[in-house]
């Protein structure tokens, strides 16, 4: 069971929605509920987490903590022009 309090402008919209269309305003409130939890879940769960995040790391912070050797060489970018590895093009990038 669930009991909320709703701005009087609210209501009235909602139950002249509820008279008008034979429904009832615990329907409608279920539909928006229903249809609005999942995206409001990800909101402030999200919110939430980035407020608990810890320290932010650079991918070359990453790199040397994961223990992955650095080459010397620039980052380049590959365009893969069939299937397969054998057939890429790649490019330092500028």
């Amino acid at each position: 069971m669930l009991s909320i309090r709703l701005d009087p402008d609210i209501e009235r919209r909602l139950a002249e929605l509820a008279q008008r269309t034979g429904r009832t305003k615990s329907y409608y409130a279920r539909e928006l509920i229903e249809g609005n939890l999942e995206d409001l879940e990800d909101r402030y769960l999200g919110e939430a987490r980035l407020e608990k995040r810890g320290r932010t790391l650079t991918s070359r912070q990453v790199r040397k903590e994961l223990g992955l050797a650095q080459s010397g060489r620039s980052p380049r970018a590959c365009v893969f022009s069939g299937k397969g590895r054998d057939n890429r093009v790649c490019q330092p990038n500028s």
